[in-house]
Parts: C-alpha cells; sequence; structure tokens
C-alpha cells in the first residue's frame, strides 16, 4: 500500500513539473518575449523589401557560383569581390551546426588551414591593396569563430577590404571608411569584447549607397 502511494506521489509530481515547467513555462516565456522585444524573439531577423535575407546574430557568405562541382557534387564557389567578406567558417554558417573548429596552435591540420585561408585573403585582397602584406593581415581574417558563424569582423579586416570595395564599386574609400563606421557594434557595455563590423548590415548599406552591377 505504501509502495503504491509513494508511485502515486512521484507519477503526480512529474505530470504537474511537466505541465509547470515543460508547457506553461515556455508558453509564458514565449509570449512575454513576443510582446517585448519581438525581433530579437524571432531570430533578429534582417528583412529587406519585406523578404528575410538574414539574421543580425547569423554571418552568411556572399559568393559566386562558378559552375563546377567538387568530387562530391556541390557547387564551386568563389568571394563575391563586390561584398565584404565574413571570417571563414567550418560550417558554411549554418545556424543548425554552430560548434568551434578545434584548430589548436600546434595542430598540423590547423597549420595548413591557416595556410590556406592566408593565401586565399592575399589573394583576394592584395591587388587592391599593395601595402598588405601576411604579417597585416587580421587573425579573424584566417580563422574561424567560437560558433562558427559570428556575422562580424574586425574593423582592422574590414579597413583592409575597403580598398576593394572601393575599386570594385568605384567608390571614394573616405565613402566606404564611412559605411563601415556606421555598421560597427561597440563592446558590451561599454568594456566587453572589441568593435566588430557586422558584415550583412554593412552589405545592405553598402548595396543602398552604390548597386552592384
Amino acid at each position: 500500500m505504501k509502495l503504491g502511494k509513494e508511485l502515486l506521489t512521484a507519477v503526480t509530481a512529474i505530470l504537474v513539473l511537466t505541465v509547470m515547467l515543460g508547457v506553461a513555462y515556455p508558453l509564458v516565456m514565449t509570449g512575454v518575449s513576443q510582446v517585448a522585444f519581438p525581433n530579437k524573439a524571432d531570430g533578429s531577423q534582417i528583412k529587406l523589401d519585406g523578404k528575410v535575407v538574414g539574421s543580425r546574430l547569423i554571418g552568411r557568405a556572399f559568393v559566386l557560383d562558378t559552375g563546377k562541382k567538387d568530387a562530391d557534387g556541390n557547387p564551386v564557389t568563389r568571394p563575391d569581390p563586390k561584398y565584404f567578406q565574413p571570417r571563414p567558417s567550418q560550417s558554411d554558417y549554418s545556424a543548425t551546426g554552430t560548434f568551434f573548429s578545434n584548430r589548436g596552435p600546434n595542430s598540423a591540420v590547423g597549420r595548413f588551414f591557416f595556410r590556406d585561408q592566408l593565401a586565399a585573403y592575399m589573394a583576394l585582397e592584395g591587388r587592391y591593396d599593395p601595402g598588405l602584406t601576411k604579417a597585416k593581415v587580421p587573425v579573424d581574417a584566417v580563422t574561424t569563430s567560437a560558433s562558427g558563424v559570428d556575422p562580424h569582423i574586425s574593423k582592422a579586416n574590414a579597413a583592409i577590404q575597403a580598398h576593394r570595395i572601393a575599386a570594385v564599386r568605384r567608390l571614394p574609400l573616405e565613402r566606404v571608411d564611412k559605411l563601415i563606421a556606421d555598421n560597427t557594434d561597440g563592446r558590451f557595455l561599454g568594456v566587453i569584447g572589441e568593435p566588430g563590423v557586422n558584415v550583412l548590415e554593412l552589405n545592405l548599406a553598402l548595396d543602398k549607397e552604390a548597386p552592384a552591377r
């Protein structure tokens, strides 16, 4: 009889807690967030002409299809020179699989990855910035972020890319630098982290300033 009573109590507790914490609490929090800050609750979506083009929290690639396919049948792409480029991503900026690459300073695999990323960066930016050397390339230009989908690049990275953007878009470099400044997020609470440039927002502002041809 005692065992039956304890079993009933346990089952009742499970059901009550499931309803409270698994149903009621999520519904209340969802309702409050939708009323208080709907955009953030929906993923900080960025819309253009009523169409969702991305999220302020998730990076995305700006590439051109070369018309070729790799050994696995996937399209081979290259960076679109008309746009600022985000930092590398091991997940192709997929929000469904955010993770860190775990490439440490003593990793042989990491050494080859960083070498290839540095070579690609120099190939893309070097012709537009003759004074650029490998030693001047910012770390974020060749490394992935902790999540793999960070939408920001450093101000130094953006300043280097500004030379290419100014040349390709036929804009004064000063104007491109102003767009970078306008789309730079400061430190959290003024002291935590470093300022970062949101690539998606910057490219949208760039298209508005000088539509891509």
